[in-house]
């Protein structure tokens, strides 16, 4: 529910419609405008034109009303090739064996409720294996008791998202998912310094790993992108020395043979897509010059 007065949620989002309502109107214009191009774009593109890679779609949430259009493109994915668990995917970019085929990693980043209500209930239908990063500090978080703190997790604090507990994460892991670390406090690692950085790497891990009796061996960097939100030469280094054996960021493109696991490619999507927006940003390569 919105409220009139300021347009803030007083009880968590459920559905894309209400979580868009915050977006700004000139957000709003440019999104369709490049959505019709994209549309344009898309015809005659094909994912499976160059074989040998492992793309990783990377999701956030699937609302309510997300459900079928996120059940649509698991579809869509396994009509173009296979789906790996993280583990499987790491461990064939690690070998530097050839890859002998199209490959898709599902993964979601934050650690929202939606995603043990509303995507694990589809995965565990379709049986494709998922990788959930969470940030441990707000796993099991009260909606109500943390609630300003909650509306500070989107940079305009207007909308409230509940997150998962640790029993929703011990219920996905007996589903067959994984569980990895998205840090401590969803930290930008390039406003830290390297004792901050490995901290949050740490921590994290330890969280999960004494919550759910497992280890835990992937870390995903918050928002994800080289130079502006971690240091590409420090920080694989430091998930290495952590104990992980991966490290995902959140630049598009395809993982080829030769590609390290501590630098993985990953495609931000939209459980609400359609077909053609698919074909368009899984078309894109953006292997050549991977760190």
């Amino acid at each position: 529910m919105i409220t009139e007065t300021n347009l803030t949620t007083t009880t968590p989002v459920t559905n894309f419609r209400e979580f868009e309502s915050h977006i700004g109107f000139g957000k709003k214009l440019r999104t369709r405008v490049r959505d019709l191009t994209i549309l344009s774009l898309s015809i005659g593109r094909s994912i499976g034109g160059q074989p040998g890679s492992i793309r990783f779609p990377y999701y956030h949430h699937v609302f309510d009303d997300e459900c079928r259009g996120f059940s649509r493109q698991l579809d869509f994915f396994r009509r173009h090739g296979e789906f790996l668990s993280i583990d499987e995917a790491v461990k064939l970019l690690a070998s530097g064996d050839p890859i002998d085929g199209n490959y898709f990693c599902i993964t979601f980043d934050d650690g929202f409720k939606n995603n043990a209500t509303n995507a694990v209930p589809i995965l565990v239908e379709k049986e494709v294996p998922a990788a959930f990063f969470i940030v441990t500090g707000l796993i099991g978080t009260d909606y109500q008791k943390d609630r300003d703190r909650l509306l500070k997790f989107y940079d305009h604090g207007q909308i409230l998202m509940e997150f998962l507990d640790w029993a929703d994460c011990r219920q996905m892991v007996s589903a067959g998912m994984t569980i990895g670390s998205h840090t401590v406090n969803h930290a930008r690692l390039s406003e830290l310094d390297t004792a901050g950085a490995s901290e949050e790497m740490a921590k994290s891990k330890s969280a999960i790993e004494e919550n759910l009796g497992q280890s835990c061996e992937h870390f995903c960097i918050p928002f994800g992108l080289p130079d502006r939100d971690f240091n590409f030469h420090r920080d694989p280094r430091l998930a290495s020395k952590s104990g992980y054996r991966s490290l995902l960021t959140a630049q598009r493109g395809a993982n080829r043979m030769g590609s390290t696991p501590f630098f993985i490619k990953r495609d931000h999507t939209l459980a609400n897509w359609g077909n053609y927006q698919l074909r368009y940003f899984f078309s894109l390569d953006h292997s050549n010059g991977g760190r």
